[in-house]
């Protein structure tokens, strides 16, 4: 399989925050090492989840109020605010940082996935744009939640910010996720969009992503399924996401 052409694009069932983190993180290590092909993950969360960003104190998250604190928590590999993972559809992408993708810098991937959002989005009869302009937010500065900080790449409908995206790069490998709301129960990320949204729009979204990211990507994609050592690193993984020392680092 030629990696310069093909991305492998994983399905996931919903699995829980440490166990989702930790898959990202093996796929990041695998790829970088040349022990896994470079993929694109579509994935949800078995229950509501808050992932703190990589700089956030975990004392933000002890102050949040009811029915916020009680919820499961996680800390994620990358920067900015905190999300609360429900109804949304997540998705990463792992490259070597010797690919094509991440040549011109750090904003290319923002900009061709973004786009790829936008149009799935389109093709539901969703209009999303880009932002367009940033405010102060920075990796340790900003509000506590992620959608309620803006970046000139992030995905609007209307005054929304409805999806976003940030990344991790060692120098061997990059991985970017984000989040694609389509629902809002707890009322902290603002998506008054999801009125217009169809009842699958998850299910929808997973198909025209995935059609949509051959195009701004170039790549072809391929479904592909986990391979035995991932899997084994992931599993290694898990409990670094479960710990104490992990989750409360900051």
């Amino acid at each position: 399989m030629d990696q310069d052409t093909t991305i492998r694009i994983i399905n996931d069932p919903p699995l829980d925050g440490p166990d989702n983190m930790a898959r990202d993180e093996a796929l990041m290590t695998l790829i970088g090492t040349g022990e896994s092909q470079p993929t694109l993950r579509l994935y949800q969360w078995q229950q509501p989840t808050i992932s703190l960003g990589y700089f956030q104190p975990f004392s933000q998250y002890d102050e949040l109020p009811a029915p916020l604190g009680s919820l499961s928590v996680v800390r994620r590999l990358t920067g900015g605010g905190a999300i609360l993972h429900d109804q949304e559809l997540t998705y990463s992408l792992a490259l070597s940082t010797n690919d094509p993708l991440v040549s011109h810098g750090a904003n290319q991937l923002y900009e061709l996935m973004h786009e790829a959002i936008i149009l799935s989005l389109g093709d539901m009869g969703i209009v999303a744009t880009s932002c367009g302009s940033s405010d102060d937010s920075t990796p340790t500065r900003g509000p506590f939640f992620c959608f309620a900080r803006r970046h000139c790449y992030d995905v609007i409908v209307g005054e929304d910010k409805i999806a976003g995206s940030a990344q991790r790069r060692t120098r061997q490998a990059v991985m970017q996720h984000g989040s694609i709301v389509t629902g809002d129960r707890f009322q902290v990320q603002a998506a008054t969009y999801q009125r217009a949204l169809p009842a699958d729009a998850i299910d929808q979204l997973r198909s025209l992503l995935q059609h949509h990211c051959i195009h701004t990507l170039s790549r072809k994609l391929q479904t592909g399924s986990w391979e035995a050592h991932e899997i084994k690193r992931a599993d290694e993984l898990t409990n670094k996401y479960r710990g104490q020392a992990w989750t409360r680092r900051a």
